[in-house]
This record gives structure tokens, C-alpha cells and sequence, in this order.
């Protein structure tokens, strides 16, 4: 995301002054700013706001940056959370990182470190969303509706035959028989420039016992 674009980032820290420097430094980047002051008020702010990015102290009086952090990702979950920490609790980073933080940062904070990983977070925060959108488009373009699946699998299937179905490519599809071939070359078809013309199926009669099935029937 290009800083003309105005990030928008919510600092959270019961320290005035520590919220203060972030906030000059994060506006002189060309970011938006809004402060908290605690993990509720970071809630608040979350519910009433979209922001590109948390930047949250891990302790704090009231409600701390861990339990911030986990009840901002119900209400924005696609919303990266970047945890602040003195460098004896690292290790309480370490456990938030694994609740779904996306990074953290030592105290006292280098500025060019903190230019860097806001850098980095907010590019990443601008693929996830371009990736999704290109999903989104690609659900809406193409209808595989007469296949059934949602696991990884299926889904990667999907994504193939999204990409495969406008190509001119020659498309080899194997698999035993009974797990739906025909109905994959029925998508590719459906969803392909040809699918004003008719689509031309052969079908192999029953294999007499002990010849070999051809690998590329039914």
C-alpha cells in the first residue's frame, strides 16, 4: 500500500508520551493516526474504524495487548496486529504471535525498524487483499456449480480449472473411474470460449475380461 494512499493505523499504548513519538513518526511517513490508550479503547476504536493496522503495546493496566489482540481479531480479522514488547517479555510476543499477531517489536522501539515492518506488514495486509479479490472475481466468473467439494483439494481443482477453462491448453484429466471426470470436463467446457459449440463425447464400451484398461478411458 503507497503511503498517498493514507494507511490508517491505530497506536495503542497507556504510555502518553511513547503514543506521542509513534505518532509523529508514523505522520511523517504520510500515515494516518489515531491513538488508545488501552485494549478497550483499541476494541472501541476497531468496532467504530477500519484500519490497515494495529501497532499495540503488550502491556498494559487495563485490558493488555494480548487480550486486545485476540478480541480485535473476532471483530476485524483481517486486520494485522503488530505487538510492542520490552525485550524481557519476548517471550509473551512469541505466544501472541501465535494467537494471530502478525509481528512485534522490541522496547525501546528503533524508528527505522518500526518504518520497516509497518513497510512490509501493510504491502503484506495489500496482497492478501488483491489475493482475495482475484478469488472473489474468479467465483464470480466462472461456475463450477455441479461440483461438490469444499476441502483444500477441491479447492485447488477449482483454482486449476479457472485458470485452465479460457486457455486454449489440451487438458489431460485422469483418475479412477466414479470420480467425476465427466463432470470436470463438463466445467472446463461450460466455462471455456467453446462453450457455444457442442461438446463431442466418446464412450468406450464395456473392457473384455483380460485386456488391459486404456489409461486414458473411463
Amino acid at each position: 500500500m503507497s503511503k498517498s494512499m493514507k494507511a490508517k493505523i491505530l497506536v495503542v499504548d497507556d504510555d502518553a508520551s511513547h503514543r506521542t513519538m509513534l505518532k509523529a513518526v508514523l505522520s511523517a511517513e504520510g500515515y494516518q493516526v489515531q491513538e488508545a490508550d488501552d485494549g478497550d479503547a483499541a476494541c472501541l476504536a476497531v468496532e467504530k474504524n477500519l484500519f490497515d493496522l494495529v501497532l499495540m503495546d503488550l502491556r498494559m493496566k487495563r485490558m493488555d495487548g494480548d487480550a486486545a489482540q485476540k478480541k480485535i481479531a473476532g471483530i476485524s480479522p483481517g486486520t494485522p496486529v503488530v505487538i510492542m514488547t520490552a525485550y524481557g517479555s519476548v517471550r509473551s510476543a512469541v505466544e501472541a504471535l501465535k494467537a494471530g499477531a502478525r509481528d512485534y517489536l522490541t522496547k525501546p522501539i528503533d524508528v527505522d525498524e518500526l518504518k520497516i515492518l509497518v513497510t512490509k506488514t501493510l504491502h503484506h495486509r495489500k496482497l492478501e487483499e488483491e489475493n482475495l479479490n482475484l478469488k472473489e472475481r474468479l467465483d464470480a466468473r466462472f461456475d463450477f456449480g455441479d461440483i461438490i467439494g469444499r476441502s483444500p483439494s477441491m479447492r485447488e481443482l477449482f483454482e486449476t480449472l479457472a485458470l485452465v477453462a479460457p486457455s486454449e491448453a489440451t487438458v489431460l484429466i485422469q483418475g479412477e473411474s466414479g470420480t467425476g471426470k465427466e463432470l470436470v470436463a463438463n466445467a472446463i467446457h461450460h466455462n471455456s470460449p467453446r462453450r457455444i459449440y457442442r461438446r463431442h463425447r466418446t464412450q468406450e464400451g464395456p473392457v473384455p475380461a483380460g485386456r488391459p484398461r486404456d489409461p486414458l478411458s473411463g
